[in-house]
Parts: structure tokens; C-alpha cells; sequence
């Protein structure tokens, strides 16, 4: 741990990251089907993809703003106890319109809490070691990807949709409780930027090349959200693979990811991001790919179909 500069304050914001992804893990790739359990068209499933991403954006400035206002331990443990709400509305919701209520203040971890997240390390560690505090951040962000989705789908298979999800939410809460008094523990004084900062002022000081960036990155994930909301809608219902098999894709996922971080990391600090980010652009745009649809696929859709009719009369 020392080696990789990771000092009280680092310790204590990647424990929680770690907690809250764990947590997170087990249920946040079913939620279309607990949505679709729950009744929800397959509009309203495609709406709760567009909110999510919509507020994953919107939410990154106000986060950062409370974390620079408040103090990052303060910002943090607000961020938690919104997402703990949220949590709870998920679990609670008898509807699937309570599940959108429930969103808004989950993404206050997801989406919020991010920018004081990335500052924490920025404030804790010299500027020589920062690049590997995000390297090992993120790591612990996506061991629980690699992880919990199989546990998550394990839990449905056992319990169905309903009760698989809600016993993760559960599990989810207590992991939240334990993440409070991990965020607690942070402490970093408070630092004002001497200059007022605002969207607009910092849109404008990014060179070029990055507002390009910026705007092809946009691109890219505008593409992924035409399709990451019904993937798992897409794998179980269709294709006909098990909750749990799909948790283990995900599984699959997130260890490539985890696994070409360090790597790449380096390679990159010597032969430049460019190539690295292009290919991370046109694994965006090969997953998932199928050229044609064979009869199992066809088969496959006109069971659905006929078993949707069938509960509708």
C-alpha cells in the first residue's frame, strides 16, 4: 500500500470506493429486469438509461462544487447518505416509477460524489504519484465488477428478480453504513481557489485537442447508451443465457479492464494516450457487435413476444 502512495486519506476514500462498488455491483446491471418485473414498458426502460446517463453529467458539477464548498470528508458523507436513500427507495418501490425517484439520489455516489473522489487524491498525494492514486482507484472500483454481478445473479436465480435485487439492496445498505465511517475518516483542510472558477471560465481554458476529446467522448458514449440499458434485457431474454452467467460476463468485463490498466498506464507515458485512446474508441464501437441474427435469435424473439401477449390478455 505504501509503495503505491496510498496514505490515510487515500486509504479511506479507496475503501470506500470499494465498498459502494461492491454494493453497487451486486443489483445496478439487473435493474432493467427488476424494472421490467416491476411492469415497466420497455419506453420507461429505455427513459431510465437516458436519466441515468443524463444525470451522471449534470450531477459532476454541482458535486464538485459542494466538495470544494463544504470540505471533502462533509461532501462525501452527504453523497453516501443520498445514495443510501435512494437505495432504500429501490427496494421499497411497489412500482416501477419509484425506481426514477430512487435514481436521483443514487447517482449522488455514482455521479457526484466522482469529482471530490478524484480531488481527494490530487490534494493527498505530489503531482509524481497522482497518475498511479487514479490507476489504483479506479482498480478498486472494478474488482467488485469482476465480482459481485455473479453474486447479484446468483441471488436472482435463487430468489427471482424481486427478491434476488432486494436482498442485494440489503446487503447494499450495510455496505453504505460501513462506507460512512470510512469517508469519515478523511481528512484533508479546505482550499479555496484563489481565482473564481465556472463552467464556462474552465470550458474556455481547455486547449483545443482536449475540447476535441471532449466532444468525440461525448459521441462515443451518446452510441453505448443506445444499447447498454437493454443489454441485459438483450443476453437473458433473448439469447437465454442465466442471471448469474451474465453476472459472470460482466465478470469478464471488468478483468480485461482491470488487468490492461497498469500496462497500458506505462505504455502510455512513454508512447503517448492517442493510440490508447483510439483504441479504446473502437472497442466502444465493436461491443456488442452482430452481423446477423440466426433462427435461435428469431426464435427466441417470437417467444417473448408471445409470452408479453399472453400476460397482457
Amino acid at each position: 500500500m505504501a509503495a503505491l502512495g496510498l496514505e490515510h486519506n487515500i486509504v479511506a476514500v479507496s475503501g470506500a470506493v470499494f465498498l459502494l462498488a461492491l454494493g453497487e455491483n451486486l443489483w445496478k446491471r439487473f435493474i432493467p429486469k427488476y424494472l421490467e418485473a416491476l411492469g415497466a414498458p420497455v419506453t420507461a426502460i429505455g427513459s431510465f438509461g437516458t436519466c441515468q446517463d443524463f444525470l451522471d453529467g449534470v450531477y459532476q458539477y454541482p458535486g464538485g462544487w459542494i466538495g470544494d464548498r463544504y470540505g471533502r470528508r462533509r461532501a462525501l458523507v452527504l453523497f453516501v447518505a443520498l445514495a443510501m436513500l435512494g437505495y432504500g427507495l429501490y427496494w421499497w418501490a411497489p412500482t416501477w416509477p419509484f425506481v426514477f425517484a430512487g435514481l436521483v439520489f443514487v447517482m449522488a455516489w455514482s455521479s457526484m460524489a466522482s469529482p471530490t473522489l478524484f480531488a481527494v487524491v490530487g490534494d493527498a498525494l505530489p503531482r509524481e504519484r497522482r497518475a498511479l492514486g487514479f490507476t489504483v482507484q479506479s482498480i478498486l472500483r472494478r474488482i467488485p465488477i469482476a465480482l459481485a454481478p455473479t453474486l447479484g445473479g446468483l441471488a436472482i436465480a435463487a430468489y427471482g428478480v424481486l427478491g434476488g435485487v432486494h436482498l442485494s439492496l440489503q446487503l447494499t445498505v450495510a455496505l453504505a453504513v460501513v462506507t460512512l465511517l470510512a469517508v469519515r475518516r478523511v481528512n484533508i483542510p479546505g482550499a479555496r481557489d484563489e481565482v473564481p472558477t465556472n463552467i464556462v471560465a474552465v470550458w474556455r481554458s481547455l486547449p483545443t485537442p482536449l475540447r476535441w476529446l471532449l466532444a468525440s467522448d461525448i459521441s462515443v458514449r451518446t452510441c453505448e447508451g443506445l444499447v447498454d440499458v437493454f443489454l441485459v434485457l438483450y443476453a437473458i431474454d433473448i439469447v437465454g443465457i442465466s442471471a448469474p452467467a451474465y453476472g459472470a460476463l460482466v465478470g469478464v468485463q471488468a478483468t480485461t479492464a482491470i488487468v490492461s490498466y497498469l500496462p497500458v498506464a506505462r505504455l502510455a507515458d512513454r508512447i503517448g494516450r492517442k493510440p490508447f485512446v483510439i483504441a479504446t474508441f473502437v472497442a466502444f464501437a465493436a461491443f456488442p457487435h452482430r452481423r446477423r441474427a440466426g433462427p435461435r435469435f428469431h426464435d427466441a424473439g417470437r417467444r417473448l413476444h408471445r409470452g408479453r401477449s399472453a400476460r397482457g390478455r
